[in-house]
């Protein structure tokens, strides 16, 4: 106890830090399905998972995760039947910045997809996490 009273800002400083942690760790990974660049990563490469990009066409041809599917957000209700074959895989929804994304990941889940996964940062977090890119038509 002695220790605490003569270092209170250093015990302080380490209950702020843990306290930052965990909300971190409870607004990444709290049951909203956001994955980083490194998580989709390691769920692509671990159990096979898809990744849908939702961008426009001009978006994408820019350059996109290597292998991604290409399905516009506007068009995932009228395409949505090409996805049924991976209705139990983990799929992985991108875009410019996550925001389209998360809402097309909610349309899925509605859909009855049970895996689905938002990559939180949408492109701008995966090429900033110097992840690659592809230019290749999928």
């Amino acid at each position: 106890m002695e220790f605490l009273q003569q270092n209170w800002y250093w015990a302080a400083l380490a209950a702020a830090s843990g306290s930052w942690l965990l909300v971190d760790l409870a607004r990444g990974r709290g049951g909203n399905g956001q994955l980083s660049p490194v998580e989709a990563t390691m769920l692509i490469n671990r159990e096979d998972a898809v990744v849908i990009d939702v961008r426009d066409q001009g978006e994408y041809a820019q350059g996109h995760i290597p292998n991604a599917r290409h399905i516009p957000a506007g068009d995932l209700e009228r395409r949505g039947g090409e996805l049924d074959k991976w209705k139990h895989h983990p799929l992985i929804l991108c875009c410019a910045t996550g925001t389209r994304s998360t809402s097309a990941a909610t349309q899925l889940r509605k859909a009855g997809f049970e895996k689905v996964y938002n990559l939180r940062g949408g492109m701008m977090e995966w090429q900033k996490a110097g992840q690659p890119v592809s230019r290749k038509r999928k």
